[in-house]
C-alpha cells in the first residue's frame, strides 16, 4: 500500500529530469519507508536495485551484477560470462549503459556497502568526475544509518559537492497517516497514530477491521507480538549512544523532562546524547514558542515518537510478563492507560493541524507554532500559540484536549487568562480549542477535532 510522499515524488522527479548525469541520497530511520518510494519512483522507468546485505565485495559485486543483466542486454558484453570485477569495472558499465536513455541505479544500504568496501565513495567520486558528462546515469545511494548518510554530505566527504539531491524521509504526519487508516473513523485514527507514531510499516499493522482491544491483543500482549520486540530494536538500531542513550530515552519517558532532571536520573552529562536524540527525531527539544531556541536556557524534552513513547512508558513496562504469558489480564490495564498516553501526541497533533492551516495562509503571517509556558510564581502553560509578524504578537492561542466532547466557554476563559502571561497579544487575538469528537458552544472560537486533523 503506497500512499503520500508527494513532495518526496516531485523532487525525485525533477531530479531525474536533470540533464546528463545525476547522483542523489536518499535517507531516514528503519521502517520509514525508502524501500517503498523507491519502488513506487521506478515503477516506469528502467532501473538497477541492489541491497546491500554485508557481504564481501566480490559477493556484492556478484548480485549487482545479476541484478543489472536483464537491463544491460543491449551491451556487446556478456554479463553472465564476465560480472562486474570490481566497483570500477561496474560504475563504468553502468554509466556506458546510460549513454543514450537514462538508467535509475539504486544502491540500498549504502553504509552496508562501504563497511565492506572503504575505499567505494573515493571510487565512485574519481569515476563521476570523469564519466559524469557523457552519460545519463541516475544513481541513487540509499540507507538507514542516519549518521554515516549525514556523514557523506559534509565538506570532508568525498561526495560533497557532487550530490544532486539529498530527500531526508519522515515518518508521516498525522493527515498523511490517515490514509493509511482510511477504514476507521477520524477519532480512531488519531489514537492510532498516537500510539503507532507515522512510520508506515507499524500503520499498515493495524487491522481496521478489529477493535482497539483485538489489535493490542495481537499487536501488544502475546510473546513475541510485533510492537512488543520492535520496541528494542528501535533502541538497538536507532538510539545511537548506547546504554547513555537508552537512560535519557527512559528519563524522558518517565517524565524527566528538565536538562537537570535527565542529568540526575541518569548521573552523567547527557549534553551530547541529548542533541544527537534530536538530530535523530527520537527526541524533541521544546523551548517556550516566545523565546529564541538560541539562547533560552528554558527547555524541556520530549519523546517524538509516538511509538517509542507508547512502548517506553507503557508497553516496556509489562513486556517481561507478558512474555511469561500474562498479556490477556494486562491487557485490560493497558487499555485503561491509552488516554493518559494520549495527552501528549493529541496535543502535537493539535499544533501540526495549525501549523498546516498557517501554510495555508488561514492564519495570517504566522512565523512560528508552538507551545508556550511560564515558570513564575504563577505557571502557565498554553498547548499552541501562533505568532506573527515580524513583532512576533501572538495572533492565536489554543487548548487541546483529549477528551471525546468539551464545551469551549470555560476553556476559552482559561486561555484568556493564561494569554495575558505572553509578551506580545494582538488585538483580536484567534482562540482554538480542540478535542476529539464535538467542541460545544465554541462561538467565534476555532473548533479542532480529529475530522479536521484527520
Amino acid at each position: 500500500m503506497f500512499v503520500n510522499r508527494t513532495e518526496e515524488l516531485a523532487l525525485l522527479e525533477a531530479w531525474w529530469k536533470r540533464r546528463g548525469a545525476a547522483l542523489g541520497v536518499v535517507w531516514g530511520r528503519r521502517r520509514v519507508g525508502k524501500t517503498a518510494l523507491m519502488q513506487h519512483f521506478a515503477a516506469d522507468r528502467p532501473a538497477v536495485f541492489h541491497t546491500a546485505g554485508g557481504r564481501p565485495a566480490a559477493a556484492e559485486l556478484e548480485a549487482l551484477t545479476r541484478a543489472a543483466a536483464p537491463l544491460l542486454d543491449d551491451l556487446p558484453r556478456d554479463l553472465a560470462a564476465r560480472p562486474f570485477v570490481d566497483w570500477d569495472d561496474a560504475l563504468e558499465t553502468l554509466a556506458t549503459a546510460a549513454v543514450r536513455r537514462p538508467l535509475l541505479v539504486v544502491l540500498d544500504e549504502w553504509p552496508a556497502l562501504v563497511e565492506t568496501s572503504p575505499e567505494l565513495p573515493a571510487l565512485l567520486r574519481a569515476a563521476w568526475d570523469r564519466l559524469g558528462s557523457g552519460t545519463k546515469l541516475k544513481l541513487l545511494l540509499c540507507g538507514s544509518a542516519v549518521r554515516v548518510m549525514e556523514a557523506m554530505q559534509e565538506e570532508r566527504a568525498p561526495l560533497y559537492g557532487r550530490l544532486d539531491l539529498t530527500l531526508l524521509l519522515h515518518p508521516f504526519r498525522p493527515h498523511e497517516a490517515a490514509q493509511m487508516l482510511a477504514k476507521l473513523d477520524p477519532a480512531e485514527r488519531a489514537l492510532v497514530w498516537g500510539l503507532v507514531g507515522g512510520m508506515p510499516l507499524y500503520l499498515q499493522w493495524w487491522d481496521q477491521g478489529a477493535s482497539v482491544r483485538s489489535n493490542l491483543a495481537r499487536l501488544a500482549c502475546a510473546p513475541g507480538s510485533p510492537l512488543l520486540t520492535e520496541g528494542q530494536l528501535v533502541l538497538a538500531t536507532e538510539a545511537e549512544g548506547g546504554d547513555l542513550a537508552r537512560q535519557v530515552l527512559y528519563a524522558i519517558a518517565a517524565g524527566r523532562t528538565k536538562f537537570n532532571e535527565i542529568q540526575d536520573a541518569v548521573r552523567a552529562d547527557p549534553g551530547r546524547t541529548l542533541d544527537r536524540l534530536v538530530a535523530l527525531r527520537l527526541v524533541e527539544r521544546l523551548v517556550p514558542v516566545t523565546e529564541d531556541a538560541r539562547r533560552t536556557r528554558r527547555r524541556l524534552y520530549r519523546i517524538a515518537d509516538n511509538f517509542l513513547a507508547f512502548w517506553l512508558g507503557l508497553l516496556d513496562r509489562y513486556r517481561p510478563e507478558v512474555e511469561r504469558g500474562l498479556g490477556k489480564s494486562i491487557l485490560p490495564v493497558l487499555l485503561r492507560s491509552l488516554d493518559d498516553h494520549m495527552g501528549g501526541p493529541w496535543e502535537e497533533a493539535f499544533r501540526d493541524h495549525l501549523r498546516r492551516r498557517a501554510a495555508a495562509g488561514e492564519l495570517g503571517d504566522v512565523v512560528a507554532v508552538g507551545p508556550f509556558w511560564t515558570s513564575a510564581g504563577d505557571p502557565r502553560e498554553i498547548d499552541a500559540v501562533a505568532l506573527a509578524g515580524r513583532g512576533r504578537e501572538a495572533v492565536l492561542v489554543g487548548e487541546a484536549k483529549w477528551a471525546k466532547r468539551v464545551k469551549a466557554g470555560p476553556l476559552r476563559a482559561e486561555l484568556e487568562r493564561k494569554a495575558l502571561a505572553l509578551p506580545k497579544l494582538a488585538d483580536g487575538v484567534r482562540y482554538a480549542i480542540a478535542a476529539r469528537e464535538q467542541v460545544d458552544d465554541a462561538d467565534d472560537a476555532l473548533a479542532v477535532t480529529a475530522v479536521d486533523i484527520f
